[in-house]
């Protein structure tokens, strides 16, 4: 019996990122330029999470324009496939332990430890994100 690679209740938009481990999110800053940061991702039914620190870049922008792009790409950003348009949201009580669950289970060394342990040393506030898409 072969074991399904996709939530029943994922999005096709979403397909693409089950099995990816890294993505390059694009932001946009006050004045439309796009700005690019790979994350890691974990996609739950029908959203992928990531997370960041509070004194990231990226929030500023997010609180700011909450639309973003997402595309496969390597560990260093470069992108290996097309982008989707989609939204970003930031995550409190019950839907942060869910996402912070998700992450651990795809990658547990890096968002199960390291990642947590990082944060906790250098006094950061870890946030995190759904991103649902946009383009159906």
């Amino acid at each position: 019996m072969a074991i399904p690679t996709t939530h029943p209740a994922t999005p096709a938009a979403l397909a693409p990122f089950v099995r990816q481990r890294t993505v390059l999110l694009t932001t946009y800053r006050r004045d439309g330029r796009p700005v690019g940061t790979p994350v890691s991702i974990a996609v739950a039914g029908d959203r992928a999470y990531f997370r960041t620190y509070d004194a990231a870049g990226k929030v500023k922008r997010l609180r700011r324009h909450p639309e973003v792009a997402i595309a496969p790409a390597t560990v260093r950003g470069t992108p290996t496939g097309p982008a989707i348009r989609a939204a970003a949201r930031l995550l409190d009580g019950a839907e942060a332990t869910e996402a912070r669950a998700a992450l651990a289970r795809k990658h547990p060394l890096l968002h199960g430890v390291l990642v947590p342990l990082y944060h906790r040393l250098a006094r950061y506030l870890t946030l995190h994100y759904a991103v649902t898409p946009l383009d159906a």
